[in-house]
């Protein structure tokens, strides 16, 4: 995701059969607990404001590796003014600290605010990760239509959950997490402004939708999916609700409204006013954004070779391929999205804004769960209505405006390269056999990878959930440390001996698991940075230098934009570089493979994802073998 401030191989091409189903979310009660949620929620601890002199002291260890010892000693006169006693930061960290006396978080509003709904370039690619499923076994429109019909069917099972608010609270570490990303996700949109975005959640209104968004050649229909009796509807009735769906659009919608969600933000905002200033328009958008989630029904896409199958699966749910492609059958600002093609390709795309990956993830693993349960009879109560169909009126002016979209979407799917790979040599059971933790071993091999590549550390970004505290999102897990440096200089140097290169290694690895627990405990550096800097805004100062340093500006420029989503299914999740120059690199790791996801812009010359996931191939295989030819003493 947004770094703001800027197995055998065979694994997931293998198609999904039908099995017992083994994780299935199970509801904490048969009936509704009303206040439950709540409850939980006040019982969660408030996000810390760390200490001012420990985040300028961490601050500065993390500036090592990334800057050069020149630039690092301005820095560090920078920091030492910006903390001392009576100055501007000590009256920064007090009204940080005043800021989180009275609010349920201090950061999260900011966080939506500058990291998303200020954030003007298209959510496409730079903003919504895309998330590809293992390939169904499917090859068919009406195979097509009924693993949508279940998958509808799941989602609404989850729903209940959450409705009856009896979803199972998560727990990390012994300790509960905060539940509200899931109350966000259902019922959900952005909303396009002309400087800022909002997002509006219909979930909890006083009449919340009944009804879903279906896309099918790039032509949008309301589904209501509950029975006059409140029952969701069974996969047979959707089925039969699906069949007439695509009877009914049988040929691609000249004017692909949807296509217009992939805009420049400004540029959409604007565009959008002139849509909805039509009472039918607005009132079909209204209805997309109230719907409970989008349905893309997508035609089989044009052939890709076996191997590629998997990349080319991850650009389908990234942008949709273009406008010759899917990208007209979306609407990208809609929270939740799943693409179901033709050809068995599944997945989904999720616009950023409300919540982080693992919930999406969580909410997906249970329903991919639920589409492989044998179905069971159900008695349906009475003929659903028809599906209805959201019309448009086109004028000249917003037809122009879906060619100048067209256009920036093509420019858009022809510069992102996106690469997905099994890794398929081993999976977390190797580290974990040498009792280090996956996700740090696999960050070191990405350092190792890029090291080789370029010669260089660079500022790396990977997720940190702060779900410990009420209302958390993320923080940021520093990879590249002076220990990950050290590590990766030594790794090829032939007058290191191999003891040496293993200790070096190892102590990389406990740098990174120190700092990613020192992020989950809300004792990271970066957004109490920009909580200073929010708050220098906040009371009309001048920006503090150490914001207008350059040195600030590079440890921001993360080349390497990485996340861990890690999921029952086997999938993985994908999104876009957040720099020019830059990768985005998402993995799930399981126990025997491990599945990798990256891209890179083809408009820089430096960067290609091809090479980039071949190296970071080399380098776990490397590693492990460093591993096994010295091992550790046993006594």
């Amino acid at each position: 995701m947004l770094a703001f401030c800027s197995r055998a191989v065979a694994g997931m091409v293998r198609p999904c059969v039908l099995g017992r189903p083994r994780h299935l979310v199970k509801p904490v009660s048969a009936t509704r607990v009303a206040g439950r949620y709540l409850s939980h929620q006040r019982g969660l601890p408030s996000l810390p404001v760390p200490p001012l002199q420990q985040t300028c002291e961490r601050y500065m260890a993390a500036l090592e590796p990334i800057v050069e010892a020149d630039e690092l000693s301005r820095t560090r006169r920078l920091v030492e003014e910006f903390q001392e006693a009576g100055g501007v930061g000590e009256r920064l960290q007090r009204g940080l600290e005043r800021r989180a006396r009275g609010a349920e978080n201090w950061l999260s509003q900011w966080w939506v605010q500058v990291a998303y709904l200020d954030f003007r370039m298209p959510v496409v690619v730079h903003s919504s990760p895309g998330l590809v499923l293992p390939r169904m076994d499917f090859r068919d429109r009406a195979g097509q239509i009924r693993f949508a019909s279940r998958l509808i069917a799941g989602v609404l099972d989850f729903k209940t959950m959450i409705d009856n608010e009896t979803l199972p609270v998560e727990y990390l570490g012994g300790k509960p997490l905060c539940m509200n990303q899931y109350y966000q996700v259902l019922s959900s949109c952005r909303i396009p402004g002309l400087k800022r975005d909002s997002v509006v959640n219909h979930a909890r209104s006083s009449r919340p939708p009944k009804h879903i968004t279906v896309a099918h050649n790039c032509q949008f229909f309301q589904l209501d999916v509950y029975s006059s009796d409140g029952t969701p509807l069974t996969p047979d009735q959707l089925c039969v609700q699906l069949e007439k769906i695509c009877g009914a659009s049988q040929e691609a919608e000249a004017e692909p409204v949807g296509i217009l969600t992939a805009q420049h933000r400004d540029v959409w905002g604007k565009a959008y006013l002139r849509l909805i200033s039509d009472e039918t328009n607005k009132e079909s958008v209204t209805a997309i954004q109230r719907s409970i989630f989008t349905l893309c029904l997508d035609g089989a896409p044009r052939g890709a070779a076996a191997e590629l199958h998997r990349s080319s699966a991850a650009v389908q749910m990234l942008h949709g391929g273009g406008s010759r492609g899917h990208s007209g059958n979306r609407w990208f600002d809609k929270t939740l999205q799943f693409m179901v093609g033709e050809d068995g390709t599944c997945g989904a795309n999720y616009e950023h804004a409300p919540a982080e990956g693992p919930p999406i993830v969580a909410l997906i693993d249970h329903v991919v769960e639920y589409t492989r349960k044998p179905e069971t009879p159900g008695s349906p109560a009475g003929s659903p209505p028809v599906p209805r169909r959201l019309r448009f009126n086109v004028t000249p002016e917003i037809r122009r405006d879906i060619e100048d979209a067209k256009v920036s979407v093509n420019s858009l799917a022809q510069d992102l390269d996106v690469r997905v790979e099994v890794f398929g040599h081993f999976g977390k059971n190797v580290p974990k056999a040498h009792k280090m933790s996956p996700d740090a071993f696999i960050q070191m091999a990405l350092q190792l990878a890029y090291y080789r590549r370029f010669r260089r550390c660079c500022a790396t970004y990977e997720s940190a959930s702060l779900r410990m505290f009420r209302l958390g999102r993320t923080d940021t897990i520093r990879s590249a440390s002076s220990a990950s440096a050290s590590f990766v200089k030594a790794f090829d140097d032939p007058s290191k001996q191999n003891q040496e290169k293993v200790d070096l290694m190892e102590n990389a690895v406990r740098a990174h698991r120190a700092y990613t627990n020192m992020a989950v405990s809300g004792q990271a550096i970066d957004r109490h940075l920009l909580g200073l800097k929010m708050q220098a805004a906040e009371e009309n100062l001048p920006v503090p230098a150490i914001f207008t340093d350059p040195a600030y500006a590079k440890a921001l420029h993360y080349r390497l934009s990485t996340s861990q989503v890690p999921s029952k299914t086997d999938c993985v999740m994908c999104f876009g570089p957040v720099v020019p120059d830059g990768y985005g690199v998402c993995y799930n790791p399981m126990e025997d493979h491990i599945n990798f996801a990256v891209s890179a812009f083809n408009s820089c010359r430096e960067t290609d994802a091809a090479v980039l996931a071949g190296a970071v191939e080399e380098a776990l295989l490397d590693m492990r073998r460093l591993l096994d030819q010295n091992p550790r003493s046993k006594l």
